[in-house]
């Protein structure tokens, strides 16, 4: 068996389920999580900093989709803030079971959970947001295909939301959703994470 990581299509190391709590959007959620799915004992940083300064006032009106979900922190959360319908992919089919149980343990309906390797299996192409804490060690080439690939996703006026660490390629990222956008601004900087944003015209 080869190595296997959190964007592994079927891990096989054995399970480890645990159940906690974390509080997000003034909520306390309850997060099941197991082996090999990405940060499995607490909400990352970074995805905290994407919820926090994620503002969808702006936006047409339209579904959110959070693209690399893993166990669901940052699409249940948006559910709950945005009261939007939101759709969560991962390739990784042990982060989405999890995601699906989440949901129905925090009681968030209007999720629609499902796997697909990038937007592979995405059919809707009419989002009112793309967001993403991306899968950095699956390589830069994953992360900018997550980037560019999401503009043919997306409705006029939506938006791409994305939280990169500066040292692990934010000014990489941000240049590649300048060219595919025109434009990506960095909406907040906290710990070395960045939150950059692209609009679609």
């Amino acid at each position: 068996m080869g190595e296997q990581h959190y964007f592994s299509e079927q891990p096989e190391i054995a399970h480890d389920r645990h159940q906690w709590l974390f509080e997000l959007v003034g909520r306390n959620f309850k997060f099941i999580t197991d082996t090999n799915v990405f940060s499995k004992k607490t909400v990352d940083y970074g995805s905290r900093v994407l919820i926090e300064h994620f503002d969808d006032t702006s936006l047409p009106a339209g579904a959110i989709l959070d693209v690399g979900c893993g166990y669901g922190p940052i699409g249940l959360a948006l559910a709950v803030k945005t009261n939007r319908e939101v759709h969560m992919i991962d390739v990784n089919q042990r982060a989405l079971d999890l995601a699906k149980e989440n949901a129905k343990l925090n009681q968030i309906s209007g999720t629609t959970i499902y796997q697909s390797n990038i937007y592979e299996s995405v059919m809707k192409k009419d989002f009112s947001a793309v967001v993403s804490n991306p899968p950095i060690r699956a390589g830069k080439e994953v992360v900018h295909a997550i980037i560019s690939e999401a503009y043919d996703h997306l409705k006029s006026g939506g938006s791409l939301t994305i939280v990169i660490q500066k040292k692990q390629g934010a000014p990489s990222a941000q240049k590649k959703m300048t060219e595919i956008f025109g434009a990506a601004t960095i909406v907040a900087k906290d710990k070395g994470y960045y939150i950059i944003v692209s609009e679609k015209e």
